[in-house]
C-alpha cells in the first residue's frame, strides 16, 4: 500500500508531465498553422538597416526581451524597450531604420499604445506576435503572426503558461531563420560569445597558436649542433624540420635526442635525426579538436597551411585558455 508522500509525489509527476504535453500540444498546433506570413516577416526583418526593438508587457515583455538577445547574440542587432520607461523618455531609441516587434497575447495592454503611436509616425515596420487578430495592437501593424488560442495549462488555465511557451518557440524560430538567412556560421556566433565554456570551444587554432616566427625551424641538412641552439633559444622542446621548398618533413623533439645521444651526435645532419611523420593540425581547427589529437607523450602541433609550417600549438596553450 502507497503511503500519503508517495501519492503525492505520483500527483505532482502526472501534474508536471500533463503541464509539457499541454504546452507541446501549443507549439505543434503553431508550427501547423504557420504560413507565408512568416515568410514576409523574415524579408522584413532582412531589409532593416536598423535594429530590431522589442518590446511587450509582463510574461510577453520576458519572452520579448529573451529573443531579443538571442538576435543581438546571432548577428542581429536588436533592443528591448520597456513600454513604461517608453512613455518616460525611452522612445527616443526608435528610429526611422528600425523594426518594431511586440509580444502580447492580447494585444490590449494599454502600456504599449505610446510606443505604437512613435513606431506609426516613423513609417517603419511593426510586427505584431499576439493571439488577438482584432487588437488594437494587430490593427496598427503591418505584420501579424498569430498565436492559437490554446488553453493556458492547469487546472485553473489562467498562468501564461501555453501561450508565453508558444511565443518563445515562434521568436526562435524568427532568430534560426534569419541566422540562416543570413548565413552566420560558429566563427561570427564566437566573436558574440568570447566568453565561458561555448566561447573556449569555439575557439580556432589560430587564435592559440604561436606565430612562425617563434618556432624553431631547421633544414635537413642543419648540423644538430645548429638544431640544439634552435631548439634552446626557442624554448619550446621541439624543432620542425623542412626541405628546400620549405615544406614539413620531420620533427625533432627531446625524445629524439635522448634516443639519438651518443658522441657524434652534433657532427649528425637533421634529416638523420628526424621524424618524419610530425603530428600537425590546420589553423582553421577548432583548438578543442587539436586537444583530442595530442594524445599520450604528444604535446604540441606544427600548424600547417599546404605543407608549409605557420605557428606551433602546444597542449599548455590549450589548458591555459581553458580546454581540457
Amino acid at each position: 500500500m502507497k503511503n500519503k508522500n508517495q501519492v503525492l509525489k505520483l500527483d505532482y509527476l502526472e501534474i508536471g508531465k500533463k503541464v509539457l504535453i499541454d504546452e507541446s500540444k501549443g507549439i505543434v498546433e503553431l508550427a501547423s498553422n504557420l504560413g507565408n506570413e512568416f515568410i514576409e516577416v523574415i524579408n522584413c526583418l532582412k531589409s532593416i538597416n536598423g535594429r530590431f526593438i522589442f518590446s511587450g508587457v509582463g510574461k510577453s515583455g520576458h519572452i520579448a526581451k529573451k529573443i531579443s538577445s538571442t538576435l543581438s547574440s546571432t548577428g542581429s542587432p536588436s533592443h528591448f524597450l520597456h513600454p513604461t520607461e517608453a512613455s518616460h523618455g525611452d522612445l527616443g531609441i526608435l528610429t526611422d531604420i528600425d523594426c518594431l516587434i511586440i509580444f502580447s497575447k492580447s494585444g490590449e495592454s494599454y502600456e504599449i499604445n505610446d510606443i505604437l503611436s512613435v513606431a506609426k509616425n516613423l513609417s517603419i515596420p511593426i510586427i505584431a506576435i499576439c493571439a488577438n487578430s482584432k487588437s488594437t495592437l494587430v490593427k496598427s501593424s503591418t505584420h501579424f503572426l498569430k498565436i492559437p488560442k490554446i488553453p493556458e495549462a492547469g487546472n485553473l488555465a489562467l498562468a501564461p503558461t501555453t501561450s508565453s511557451t508558444m511565443m518563445l518557440s515562434l521568436g526562435d524560430a524568427i532568430a534560426i531563420a534569419l541566422l540562416e538567412a543570413k548565413n552566420f556560421s560558429s566563427d561570427d556566433f564566437q566573436k558574440f560569445h568570447p566568453g565561458g565554456r561555448l566561447g573556449m570551444s569555439l575557439l580556432k587554432v589560430s587564435d592559440l597558436m604561436h606565430t612562425k616566427e617563434s618556432v624553431p625551424i631547421v633544414n635537413t641538412s642543419s648540423l644538430m649542433s645548429e638544431v640544439l641552439l634552435a631548439m634552446s633559444s626557442k624554448n619550446f622542446g621541439c624543432a620542425c624540420v623542412v626541405d628546400e621548398k620549405l615544406n614539413l618533413v620531420g620533427s625533432i623533439t627531446d625524445g629524439d635526442l635522448r634516443r639519438h645521444i651518443d658522441k657524434d651526435l652534433l657532427e649528425r645532419k637533421a634529416i638523420d635525426i628526424m621524424s618524419k611523420s610530425p603530428k600537425t593540425i590546420d589553423p582553421t581547427a577548432y583548438a578543442i579538436d587539436a586537444i583530442k589529437k595530442m594524445v599520450g607523450s604528444i604535446t604540441s602541433l606544427f600548424v600547417v597551411e599546404n605543407n608549409k609550417v605557420i605557428g606551433l600549438l602546444r597542449l599548455h596553450d590549450c589548458i591555459r585558455a581553458g580546454l581540457n
